[in-house]
């Protein structure tokens, strides 16, 4: 999974990013942010796989991971024609989702330079940035597909994605985000392959200081048109992963606050994208895997490797539940829960699977 940290210069992405991955990226007022992105890899915190530890002891342990992608922030004011450099736009297209930093922390020196903190106006700001990326990226194509028609090289493809694009153009010319633009399943397909950024799930993190934090709710219920939304104390909680695991805790109960950022953006991230785990066991390794809601048995077999998807036989499941509260595999199979599926299963969450496959 890819989380991309998009937003306005100043806006707080570095301290979010630090405060996710416990990096220690400057983030002072007058640092400068380097050209090309930060990125680091999270491990997500779920507490099944340490219960799963627990019982199988296994010589290896994996937990489900997160890319972070920080972004160098971009200004509405740049004269330039896209918002991400081709090589940042890459990184942007390959992120399963977006998040929106907006800053909701007062500091002098960018009030004089920047203003005062204006989440709802950023938050505008950004959704028009993007919308205007993706409207640069349809019409360059649209002129390249009216090129080849003009030349009598069009194909019956180019003829659907004409169609869908005409559609996507008017849509963006509105400032309407493309999953809200009536594309038929056909059109959909034809026009994935571009990964427009207003067809990505999206979550707006609101950025706030100590002071206001946890007193935002008519803001944030504003800002919940555009998406998702979850609020950090940035600088607080940067600082928080840099303490132990005590200690932290200890100054999030003075906080109010119930988990990590890290737990936070992951669950959000988990409910945005529609993720599910699912888990592989035994003495050698217990393995957290993620894929999306309805996927199937086949599916998840090749999360694991394609050769487990091309001959897959069954799937031995059972329930993460079932396991912990029965004690053992053993007695989960004497209660009758442990069951064999096939490749149209569609596996829940907290599934343990064990994939019967020949090549």
């Amino acid at each position: 999974m890819r989380i991309g940290l998009i937003g306005l210069e100043k806006s707080g992405k570095t301290t979010i990013f630090n405060a996710l991955t416990g990096s220690r990226i400057d983030t002072g007022t007058f640092s400068q942010a380097k050209p090309e992105p930060n990125i680091a890899v999270v491990e997500v915190a779920d507490p099944r796989v340490s219960e799963l530890v627990k019982m199988y002891d296994p010589k290896k342990t994996t937990y489900a991971t997160i890319e972070c992608v920080d972004f160098v922030g971009f200004s509405s004011s740049e004269e330039k024609k896209q918002i991400f450099s081709p090589s940042e736009l890459a990184l942007v297209k390959n992120s399963d989702a977006l998040a929106l930093v907006l800053r909701n922390f007062d500091d002098p020196i960018l009030n004089e330079t920047l203003g005062r903190p204006d989440p709802l106006g950023d938050a505008d700001t950004i959704m028009t940035e993007l919308v205007i990326s993706d409207l640069i990226i349809a019409e360059t194509r649209m002129e390249r597909i009216e090129h080849y028609m003009k030349r009598g090289a069009a194909t019956a493809e180019m003829g659907l994605e004409k169609k869908a694009l005409e559609k996507i153009i008017a849509g963006l010319n509105e400032n309407k985000l493309i999953r809200s633009v009536d594309l038929s399943p056909d059109e959909t397909r034809q026009v994935r392959g571009f990964q427009f950024l207003t067809l990505k799930p999206l979550m707006v993190i609101l950025n706030s200081d100590e002071d206001g934090f946890g007193k935002n709710r008519e803001l944030i219920s504003g800002l919940e048109k555009h998406a998702t939304t979850i609020e950090f104390a940035g600088r607080f909680e940067m600082e928080l992963s840099g303490l132990s695991d005590e200690e932290a805790r200890e100054f999030m109960e003075d906080m109010n606050i119930a988990a990590s950022a890290r737990d936070r953006i992951t669950m959000c991230a988990y409910t945005v994208l529609g993720y599910l785990t699912f888990f592989t066991v035994g003495p050698d390794e217990v393995k957290a895997w993620t894929i999306r809601k309805g996927d199937t048995a086949v599916e998840a077999a090749g999360a694991i490797h394609s050769d487990l998807a091309r001959g897959f036989i069954r799937a031995e499941c059972f329930g993460y539940d079932d396991l912990i509260s029965l004690g053992s595999e053993k007695a989960v199979k004497d209660k009758g829960l442990f069951r064999l599926e096939g490749k149209n299963y569609l596996v829940h969450d907290g599934d343990v699977l064990s994939i019967r496959f020949s090549v």
